[in-house]
């Protein structure tokens, strides 16, 4: 009996230029769909404050890399998923995921939203208000997932499971976005740094 010689494991490839036109095409100038997924993350019933989330994901260069697609994950104002074990109902239309891609000129990402509440977290621990952010773009071989906090809920962060995990107190600012308000809505700017001294932290999940 002859036996087969085993396959080569295939090359990886890290995510190419049509990865828009796949996963965002609207955003990346192709009238595809009449409705794309994840494009409305709050919807129009949802309840809290309307806020607005923006950035560049930076290179170890320093330089803003503008290319990338990134997805938000979030809890509406009173810290329910849009999800049956979510903790609790939410807003009609309200659904908690979102995709954007950068400015193909300038890097800069952004979305609209609703400020999300506290969460449960394990052993009866609260979660502070945060958003879940997954980033992909070429030259990233496996996506990266960190999250955003807001720097006006500095008690619920003091106490955040997750943030107090990470052993270097130093590093925790870098989840940390940045209120600012412009023409009256408040702007939180978050600027994801891939290498470097103040590189932001990710979690292995």
């Amino acid at each position: 009996m002859t036996q087969l010689p085993y396959l080569k494991e295939t090359p990886s490839q890290t995510a190419g230029p049509y990865v828009h036109i796949g996963l965002a095409p609207g955003a990346a100038g192709f009238d595809i769909y009449d409705r794309e997924l994840g494009h409305d993350i709050a919807g129009p019933n949802a309840k809290g404050e309307r806020i607005r989330v923006e950035g560049l994901v930076i290179d170890g260069t320093g330089s803003p890399i503008k290319d990338v697609m990134l997805e938000a994950w979030q809890a509406n104002a009173t810290g329910h998923y849009a999800h049956p074990e979510g903790g609790g109902p939410v807003e009609d239309g309200f659904r908690g995921w979102g995709r954007v891609i950068t400015d193909f000129a300038t890097g800069e990402w952004a979305f609209d939203t609703v400020k999300p509440g506290p969460v449960p977290g394990r052993n009866g621990t609260v979660q502070a208000p945060h958003i879940t952010l997954w980033i992909v773009a070429r030259g990233i071989n496996i996506g990266l997932t960190t999250r955003l906090y807001f720097d006006d809920e500095a008690a619920a962060n003091a106490a955040d499971p997750v943030l107090n995990l990470i052993e270097w107190e130093r590093r925790r600012p870098s989840l940390i976005a940045c209120r600012r308000d412009v023409n009256g809505k408040p702007v939180y700017r978050f600027d994801i740094r891939i290498q470097g001294e103040d590189e932001t932290v990710f979690f292995d999940i």
